[in-house]
C-alpha cells in the first residue's frame, strides 16, 4: 500500500476513534502486545478479512522490538547448532523482506569474518557459510545477497584497515540484512490499519472478560486518560514477549508457556571510531559479537546474560560495557574505550523457558499454545520470523472461530510505502530538484518512509521552517518530528527521541541537546500547553540521567534500582486480580 492509496495514519485523532470502535463491537480478536508480533498479527489477522483489535500499554516497540541488533538474518550460530530447520526459515524470511515486503526498511549488509586458527576454521567456516548460501534460496526468490567469498588477510585488510594484522590469519565475507527495527513495527502497524485494524498504544489490558471457563474479551485502560473500556472479541491473542507470564497470570491458573528473559547490550560509537567498509563478526566464548554499520554509527554487541529485574527499563552496567568493548578491542588496531561509546541500549530476548531440557532447547523457535477457550498465546521466535510467528498464531485463532477464515497472505503484501519505493529511488534527483531538499536527504527519507515520502514533503511544503535539520541531531529533518506525531502514533517526546528516530542512542548529548526543540514540534499535533512541554522534557532528561548512571554501575542490581530511579511519564497500571 502507498500513500497515494490512502495508508492509514496512527495520529491522536485515530487512536481515539480506534478505542471507540474496539468498545463498540464485538471484534473477531484482539492482540495484546505492539511489538513485532503483535503488529504481525494484527497484519495477518487483517488481511485474512478479520475484525481487528491491537492494545498496547506502552509505546509501539517500546519492548525488546526497539533494542535489538536491528539485524534480519538467518542465524550463523543456529547451523553449529545443527537447526537448519530455523536457519532456512529465517533466511527465506529474509529474502522476502529484502525483494517484496519491505524493500525500503531492509537492506543487505556485509559482514566479515576473521579467522584465527591455521588449517581447520577456513574450511570449517566455509562450509557452513555455502549452507547458508544454499539455506537462502525460497521458491520463487534469489537470496537477496550476495554470496560469500573467502579473503586473504591482505586483501581483508583492505575492507577492514582498523583490524589488528596479528589478530587474525584471513578472512570470510558474507552477507545478511538489516532494519531500523522500531520503525519496522510501527510501519507494519499502519499497514495493519490500512486494512481495518484499529490501534492503540498507552492502552493497558488490565484484566479479562470471562464467560465460564472462556475469555470473551478485555478490559482496558487508557492509560492517557483514564478511562475503562470493555472490549469484547471471539479471540485473544497475547503477544508480549517477555510480559507473557504476566499475561498468563491475569487469567489465572497455570501457565502453558514460561518465557526466560535474556539480556543483550549494545554499544553504538562514531563510525570514524572503527575504519572498516564492511561490518565484522567475531565469535566469543558464548556466542558472537556483531560491529553493525549503521548510518554514520556502527552498533556493537551483543551480551547474553539472564536478567530477573524490570521488564520495562532492562540497565545496561559497567560490566556489560567492558564486556563488550573487551571483546571487540581483541581485534582492533586501535582499541575503543568507553569515551568513544555514544550510545548504549539493553534489550531482553524472550526465550522458551521448560521444566525440561528438551523444552529449553527451543530457544528462538516458537511456540503456539491455547491455555483456556478463547485465549492463543505465542512467544519466543526471533525478529526476523516474526511473520511465520504470526501467521501460525492466527492459524490458532482461526481454529477457535466458528467460521471459514482464509489462509494467510502476507507473504504477499508489501508494507506501507513499499510500492514504488524502487521508482521513486530511480528518481531521487527529481525528487531532491522539486523539493529544493538535497539529493541525500531524499535518500535519507526514502530509506525510512518508501513512497510514503510525500506525506513528509508535504508538511515541508505547508511549513517550509520544517526543511531545516534538527539543531544537535542533523540526521533528522523537523517536518520527521511533525510527521512522528500526526501518523506514527508518537504520543511522548522518548517516543520520538528513543524509536521513531534513534536519536537518544546516536548523540553524544542522547538526545537532550534537542529535547526541547522536539517538544515544542509535538505540542501543535498533540495539543500540548508550555507545562506539558515543560513536563515532557523534565522526564526525558530524568530518564537519561538515570540511564548513564546505571551504566557506571558494577552490577545488574545496582544498574536497575538507579535506572528505576527515573519515573514514568504515563505510569502503567496495576492489573486487576483474577
Amino acid at each position: 500500500m502507498t500513500a497515494r492509496m490512502g495508508t492509514a495514519r496512527l495520529g491522536p485523532a485515530e487512536r481515539s476513534t480506534a478505542l471507540e470502535q474496539m468498545a463498540a463491537q464485538e471484534l473477531d480478536l484482539v492482540v495484546i502486545g505492539g511489538g513485532i508480533v503483535g503488529a504481525g498479527v494484527a497484519l495477518d489477522a487483517a488481511t485474512r478479512g478479520l475484525s481487528v483489535g491491537l492494545l498496547e500499554a506502552r509505546d509501539f516497540a517500546s519492548g525488546t522490538s526497539s533494542r535489538s541488533s536491528k539485524l534480519i538474518h538467518g542465524g550463523l550460530r543456529y547451523l553449529e547448532q545443527l537447526n537448519f530447520d530455523l536457519v532456512r526459515e529465517a533466511l527465506q524470511e529474509r529474502a522476502l523482506l529484502l525483494q517484496r515486503i519491505a524493500p525500503h526498511l531492509v537492506r543487505p549488509v556485509p559482514f566479515l569474518f576473521p579467522l584465527t586458527h591455521l588449517g581447520w576454521e577456513r574450511p570449517y567456516v566455509g562450509a557452513g557459510l555455502v549452507m547458508y548460501d544454499s539455506l537462502g534460496f525460497s521458491f520463487g526468490f534469489t537470496r537477496g545477497v550476495p554470496g560469500h567469498r573467502h579473503l586473504s588477510r591482505t586483501r581483508a585488510l583492505r575492507l577492514a584497515p582498523a583490524l589488528r594484522r596479528t589478530a587474525f590469519s584471513g578472512a570470510v565475507q558474507y552477507w545478511d540484512a538489516q532494519v531500523d527495527d522500531a520503525r519496522y513495527v510501527m510501519t507494519v502497524l499502519r499497514t495493519a490499519a490500512t486494512y481495518g485494524a484499529h490501534v492503540a498504544s498507552r492502552a493497558q489490558v488490565v484484566g479479562f472478560l470471562r464467560e465460564g471457563e472462556r475469555v470473551t474479551g478485555v478490559r482496558v485502560r487508557d492509560l492517557e486518560t483514564g478511562t475503562e473500556r470493555q472490549v469484547r472479541a471471539r479471540q485473544v491473542v497475547n503477544a508480549t514477549g517477555v510480559w507473557t507470564d504476566d499475561i498468563q497470570e491475569l487469567v489465572g491458573g497455570r501457565g502453558q508457556i514460561h518465557v526466560r528473559a535474556s539480556k543483550g547490550v549494545h554499544l553504538v560509537v562514531p563510525r570514524d571510531r572503527i575504519h572498516s567498509l564492511t561490518g565484522i563478526i567475531l565469535r566469543t566464548e558464548k556466542s558472537v559479537l556483531f560491529v553493525i554499520p549503521w548510518g554514520r554509527h556502527w552498533i556493537i554487541g551483543t551480551t547474553d546474560t539472564r536478567w530477573n529485574l524490570d521488564r520495562a527499563h532492562p540497565a545496561a552496567s559497567r560490566s556489560d560495557i567492558d564486556y563488550v568493548l573487551e571483546h571487540v578491542n581483541q581485534v582492533l588496531s586501535v582499541p575503543l574505550t568507553r569515551d568513544d561509546v555514544e550510545g548504549v541500549y539493553a534489550g531482553l530476548r524472550p526465550l522458551l523457558a521448560g521444566e525440561s531440557e528438551e523444552t529449553s532447547k527451543l530457544s528462538r523457535e516458537h511456540v503456539v499454545a491455547h491455555p483456556v477457550p478463547g485465549l492463543v498465546m505465542i512467544a519466543g521466535g526471533k525478529y526476523t520470523t516474526y511473520r511465520v510467528m504470526a501467521r501460525d498464531a492466527v492459524d490458532a485463532v482461526a481454529h477457535g472461530l466458528d467460521q471459514r477464515v482464509p489462509p494467510s497472505c502476507t507473504d504477499r503484501i508489501p508494507l506501507a510505502g513499499a510500492e514504488g519505493y524502487q521508482a521513486l529511488w530511480n528518481s531521487r534527483q527529481r525528487l531532491a530538484q522539486a523539493s529544493g531538499l538535497h539529493v541525500a536527504r531524499i535518500e535519507h527519507l526514502l530509506q525510512r518512509y518508501g513512497s510514503m515520502i510525500d506525506e513528509v514533503l508535504t508538511l515541508i511544503e505547508r511549513d517550509p521552517s520544517l526543511a531545516c535539520p534538527l539543531s544537535g541531531a542533523d540526521d533528522h529533518l523537523r517536518a520527521e518530528v511533525v510527521y512522528a506525531a500526526t501518523h506514527e502514533g508518537a504520543r511522548h517526546l522518548n517516543d520520538v527521541l528513543a524509536r521513531r528516530t534513534h536519536i537518544s542512542i546516536e548523540t553524544f548529548h542522547r538526545g537532550l541537546a534537542v529535547a526541547e526543540e522536539v517538544a515544542e514540534l509535538m505540542a501543535g499535533p498533540l495539543s500540548w500547553d508550555a507545562e506539558q512541554v515543560k513536563r515532557e522534557v523534565e522526564y526525558y532528561t530524568k530518564r537519561i540521567e538515570a540511564e548513564r548512571l546505571s551504566q557506571e554501575q558494577d552490577t545488574d542490581h545496582e544498574a536497575d534500582a538507579i535506572r528505576l530511579g527515573a519515573p514514568e511519564i504515563v505510569p502503567v497500571a496495576t492489573p486487576d486480580p483474577v
